[in-house]
């Protein structure tokens, strides 16, 4: 048996919490591979919407064994707040989700230092979520962090305070005001709280339910463009977040992976800083915003809106081996007479249809036409009820990239989700 991987191929808010959920019977294990608490994942069912933010999105299915992978970083005051909302609706976690103990721990100090370093930054800002993520990975990568099996050593709380006076020390240098000890309070009860939870050698773990034939899906978070190497750096998260990044964030061999799912909106959206070649400042660009309802359900910061970006598409194909592709938020554009699709960018006069090293204000897209389809989609409920239009705009995305469109969302249910 192998590993499948879901993850979005744009910059993230692909809808790939409400993918998961969708496709979790089919599997006996979901397992977060990468990301923390900046990660927003929705999903809809029972006319009731959940954001997840470190717990993977198979929690909703009942007989389906949750894993917090190694490569994740832990808020354990996000991580506290996010179960007690899932045990107000009944859903218990305590059998059901397993960490790592290899996954890192997000301190009050990694959160000051994120803000204070993107204040310093100033019209540079990155957009950062301001959740601590980048600063946790610094000292995961500098061998400073703290981990998830650290908290049961006894000298956990020494340890705690030698990287919380490093950071302070560091701290010294910007000009930013700050008050650690509320925080800090909250935070060592999130710890003692996050100690019922069952942690576990998780590479073990996980090799070991491949050698059992167990069915595993690995959950990424973020999307391909915001991977730290193959992203839009420096505009990008700290993590990798493309099909590789499963394999050191679960501890599983390359020759293990199977199927490649990749996520993408019908168009496109970005959160927050950096390039984004097919950005629109227009009534369609705020059509799209206000239809999709783009607003970051970590950040609640409004998204950046454009149409669907073909050179970024097959790049992300590209990095991550993606053998299916699943087309989210089709209805977004239900009410569009004309939409587009960029198939090559302009670059100092010169045509590329590839994505470069210098993506930049410099960039124009070159444009495809394709007329809307005018139509409700929300109520479809199988693949010969889309309507003609939609099925070409489908066909020339598969024509052009060379990997089917096998799910096709057209609403935020669990049940609007059309196999194709």
């Amino acid at each position: 048996m192998k590993v499948d991987i879901l993850l979005g191929l744009q910059w993230g808010d692909e809808g790939k919490g409400k993918i998961v959920d969708v496709l979790t019977p089919k599997y006996n294990i979901i397992s977060r591979f990468q990301g923390g608490p900046n990660a927003g994942h929705t999903l809809e069912f029972n006319n009731i919407k959940h954001v997840l933010h470190t717990i993977p999105s198979g929690i909703f299915r009942e007989n389906t064994l949750n894993i917090i992978g190694n490569g994740v970083v832990i808020d354990p005051i996000i991580f506290k707040k996010e179960v007690e909302e899932l045990e107000k609706i009944n859903v218990d976690l305590t059998q059901t989700l397993y960490i790592s103990k290899k996954a890192h721990i997000i301190v009050p100090s990694h959160k000051i230092i994120d803000a204070a370093s993107e204040q310093a930054k100033g019209k540079l800002k990155i957009g950062s979520t301001l959740k601590g993520i980048g600063p946790t990975y610094m000292d995961k990568t500098g061998r400073n962090g703290l981990r998830i099996g650290d908290i049961i050593t006894d000298n956990f709380e020494e340890r705690y305070n030698k990287l919380k006076n490093k950071h302070i020390a560091l701290l010294n240098q910007y000009n930013f005001k700050y008050n650690i000890e509320e925080t800090e309070k909250e935070w060592f009860e999130a710890i003692k709280f996050i100690n019922k939870f069952k942690f576990i050698d998780s590479e073990h773990f996980i090799n070991d339910s491949i050698n059992s034939n167990k069915k595993i899906l690995a959950e990424g978070a973020q999307g391909t463009l915001l991977d730290i190497d193959f992203g839009t750096y420096p505009f990008v998260t700290s993590s990798n977040t493309v099909s590789a990044g499963a394999c050191t964030g679960l501890g599983i061999a390359p020759n293990k992976i199977g199927e490649v799912f990749g996520i993408f909106k019908a168009y496109t959206t970005r959160v927050g800083s950096g390039p984004f070649p097919t950005e629109l400042f227009d009534k369609d660009g705020e059509d799209l915003q206000n239809y999709g309802n783009e607003f970051g359900s970590t950040t609640g910061r409004s998204r950046r809106c454009g149409w669907l970006d073909l050179p970024a598409l097959k790049y992300s194909i590209m990095i991550n081996g993606a053998t299916q592709l699943f087309m989210m938020k089709a209805d977004v554009l239900d009410n569009f007479d004309t939409i587009k699709i960029a198939t090559a960018y302009k670059i100092n006069n010169k045509v590329v249809d590839f994505f470069p090293f210098e993506v930049n204000e410099n960039i124009t897209p070159i444009y495809k036409e394709f007329k809307g389809w005018k139509q409700n989609l929300t109520k479809v409920e199988k693949p010969n009820e889309l309507p003609d239009n939609l099925i070409n705009y489908i066909k020339y995305i598969e024509s052009e990239v060379g990997v089917p469109v096998k799910i096709v969302s057209v609403g935020p249910d669990r049940k609007q989700t059309i196999f194709m």
